[in-house]
């Protein structure tokens, strides 16, 4: 990739707009902050239990659809740094890929958090009511090199186990959430012998670059690094380590026959299928400057992690190689009729003005189905067609996305939008003459970009939660605000301000067992609610 094109990405990631000023609380902790590997004052919100928010996208599917009501945006109940030491470019964005919090049933809220410029990271429980500490872990993992700084996730397991990526390959975990005196253990999939007897080459030569994703067995699934000739004879793929401890690992590249097959995707979370059967892996090859990356989408064997089947993930216009890159944190959705989805960059960058597409795929992968309109770091949300009175289509399910139209990366006229779309009914694309997913309902950004004449500032998010019980989304924007987007009316029919607002990677939205919404602006995580 030419130095042209980087900044060009770096510019359609980081806001074609918006001001980079942070206001001066913007890093505020009305719940206190307590170094990390300690035991806070706060105790779990027993008298709270309702359905968890168990990892990015939700759960096991990446739905990102709520099973609870959300509070109205009556306040900013509490808030949090997830990063002491935020990192801005020049231009004044934050290219930082924030973890998604995640919650328990007792209101336990987990969240990663960058500790220093050198990527160091702990991840902390607070009280869903008032934000206090409950406990809090340092881990020693080593983040992947990368010119954006990657994701660091942290997942609830069904039986209530906190999984995050340590170093060497190790999961760290705390057996019960919410337990304020719990300690930390660790597993490695590759055998603790191995770990042991070479450990700090192998925390240097093995890396968990993808997100760790727990099925409703209580087994975790995760992609990994691994430099040539390291210690324990590793080579770059994916790991399982099953309910009862014991680990596996595959090489993609192996398993393919295909050496373009050389790690999974850095950041894209592996999803479940329905039944438990089948996992869905990206996988790219290894970033290199000048270059493009490109990938396959695997559905492998849960529990033996054999290939079942794979797809070249294609740019449905130019009919050649997408680009699946390392700054997206784009991951599979499962749909309800085990339908997945999985977002791209174009080709060629800027020929859909970095939109990317949305691939559409039938469970084995054998159907290539209708393109979205956009797939750039965006994990698309289930939205029951029933929650939109004016939808008059046949399918069961629509899907929300982000939508935005880059005036700096292409043709694009800066008109950027939030998005329901039909995966099953085709229209016209508006910007490439091939048909696309239909769009049912579409939002504009509500603020005027000032850098961009008729533009509008872009939205901020990689997964947006959807509540059905309001029949509505919660959306966060580069402007500062984070939104609920009625679906009934197709206005913004709430408010609240967060930060003055910046350009920055995109944020996930989560929601609480007590309907308290969670956003990541400008490096803190706010819980809004009544």
């Amino acid at each position: 990739m030419s130095a042209v094109l980087a900044a060009a990405i770096v510019v359609a990631c980081g806001g074609s707009g918006g001001t980079s000023t942070s206001s001066s609380n913007n890093n505020g902790n009305t719940g206190g902050t307590t170094p990390g590997g300690t035991t806070g004052t706060g105790t779990g919100n027993t008298a709270v239990v309702g359905p968890p928010w168990l990892s990015y996208g939700g759960n096991a599917q990446h739905e990102a659809l709520s099973a609870v009501a959300t509070q109205s945006f009556g306040k900013i109940a509490w808030q949090a740094p997830v990063d002491l030491a935020p990192q801005y470019s020049t231009q004044g964005y934050l290219l930082v890929h924030y973890g998604s919090p995640v919650i328990t049933a007792k209101n336990t809220v987990i969240l990663p958090v960058k500790t220093a410029a050198g990527l160091s990271y702990r991840f902390e429980a607070r009280n869903g009511n008032t934000g206090d500490l409950i406990w809090s872990e340092t881990t020693d993992y080593i983040m992947p090199s990368h010119r954006w700084t990657p994701t660091y996730n942290v997942t609830i397991a069904p039986n209530n186990r906190v999984y995050a990526a340590g170093a060497g390959g190790k999961v760290l975990y705390r057996d019960d959430a919410d337990d304020k005196n719990g300690t930390l253990k660790s597993l490695v999939f590759y055998g603790d012998t191995n770990y042991t007897a070479n450990k700090v080459a192998l925390d240097a030569a093995i890396i968990i670059n993808t997100p760790i994703t727990a099925d409703a067995n209580n087994n975790i699934y995760f992609g990994f690094t691994a430099t040539p000739e390291n210690p324990a004879g590793l080579i770059s793929g994916v790991a399982r380590i099953g309910a009862d401890g014991k680990g596996s690992w595959v090489s993609t590249a192996k398993i393919t026959g295909n050496s373009n097959i050389s790690k999974a995707a850095t950041n894209s979370s592996i999803a479940v299928s329905r039944d438990q059967k089948t996992i869905y892996v990206v996988t790219n090859n290894n970033f290199l400057a000048n270059t493009r990356q490109t990938g396959y989408l695997l559905a492998l064997d849960s529990a033996s992690l054999a290939l079942k089947s794979s797809v070249q993930l294609i740019d449905p216009f130019e009919k050649g190689p997408a680009n699946v890159s390392d700054d997206s944190t784009a991951s599979p959705l499962v749909g309800p009729d085990d339908d997945v989805y999985i977002g791209v960059l174009e080709k060629t960058y800027g020929s859909h003005n970095a939109r990317g597409w949305l691939l559409h795929f039938n469970a084995d992968l054998s159907q290539t189905k209708i393109p979205g309109s956009f797939g750039w770091d965006d994990t698309p949300s289930i939205v029951p067609a029933n929650l939109i009175p004016s939808y008059t289509g046949t399918s069961k399910y629509l899907l929300m996305v982000k939508y935005n139209n880059y005036e700096r990366a292409g043709s694009g006229d800066g008109s950027n939008q939030i998005a329901i779309i039909d995966p099953n009914t085709e229209a016209d694309d508006k910007i490439s003459p091939i048909k696309s997913m239909k769009e049912v309902l579409t939002m504009l950004g509500p603020t005027p970009d000032p850098a961009v004449p008729g533009g509008f500032i872009e939205w901020c998010v990689n997964t947006a939660a959807v509540d059905p019980f309001t029949k509505s989304v919660i959306v966060n924007s580069e402007d500062g605000n984070l939104y609920r987007w009625d679906l009934t009316t197709n206005k913004l029919t709430e408010k609240i301000r967060l930060t003055s607002g910046l350009g920055e990677s995109y944020t996930p939205t989560a929601i609480g067992p007590d309907g308290k919404v969670y956003a990541i602006n400008n490096a803190v995580l706010f819980a809004v609610g009544k």
